[in-house]
């Protein structure tokens, strides 16, 4: 919808003649007709005094579609804010899964060597000193 066919919309709708709105305004009743028409357009400041008269934001005045914006930006980072918490979700359960190997790993390697046989080996040593003679077990404890 054109700004002329709103005013005129808006003027109709709040009662106001051509006139009488010209005059709020402080222009002709020429220029109402004008804005209407859509031959010209208000200028910015009679457009705020417009938007003030008829109590309507610049944006609806000049049918200026916002609202779609603003909720398309919305939906827009409602679904990035989704995709990042998928994404954290994935990770976290990733970590976990990680988690839990590295535990069964450590658990599984720690039976395998508790079952793995122990093997000692010793040392005997013989020896004769003063016509004597004496055997020395070195084993696998050191002694």
């Amino acid at each position: 919808m054109s700004i002329g066919s709103k005013l005129s919309e808006l003027r109709k709708k709040n009662n106001y003649s051509q006139e009488d709105l010209a005059e709020k305004l402080n222009v002709t009743r020429q220029t109402i007709s004008k804005w209407e028409l859509d031959e010209t357009s208000p200028d910015l400041n009679s457009a705020k005094q417009l938007s003030i008269i008829f109590q309507i934001s610049l944006d609806d005045l000049v049918d200026n579609d916002i609202k779609n914006i603003v909720v398309e930006k919305v939906s827009n980072t409602e679904k990035l804010a989704g995709i990042i918490i998928d994404t954290l979700k994935v990770i976290g359960i990733g970590f976990v899964i990680l988690i839990i190997l590295a535990i069964v790993i450590i658990f599984v390697f720690n039976i395998t060597q508790s079952e793995t046989p122990k093997t000692t080996s010793s040392v005997t040593m013989a020896c004769e000193v003063a016509d004597e003679s004496y055997l020395v077990d070195f084993g696998s404890d050191g002694r």
